[in-house]
């Protein structure tokens, strides 16, 4: 996805991040519901903003970042996070 298609550009030098669900069955397939799932730790980058020189994460990556970091927003039925390139933790390969 690029920020034309969603619709959202951060500024400066913040990231939109889309949260990846865990599933909701463990290894030996017993179900977590929702209410004892933690937070997303982890996210596609969908959108970068505006100091591109200083961010080295791109459009598609996903990364790790602090399970209470950032905006939670909902736009277009869709639920993203804004948050500070300098809060990422790793991107993961």
């Amino acid at each position: 996805m690029s920020a034309k298609e969603i619709g959202i550009k951060p500024l400066g030098d913040r990231v939109v991040l889309q949260p990846v669900e865990e599933d909701n069955t463990t290894e030996a397939g017993i179900y977590i519901p929702d209410t004892a799932k933690e937070k997303p730790q982890t996210g596609i980058v969908v959108s970068v903003g505006d100091d591109e020189e200083y961010i080295t994460v791109e459009v598609g990556d996903k990364v790790l970042f602090p399970k209470y970091t950032g905006t939670e927003i909902s736009y277009a039925s869709e639920d993203y996070i804004i948050m500070d390139f300098e809060d990422l933790l790793a991107v993961l390969k």
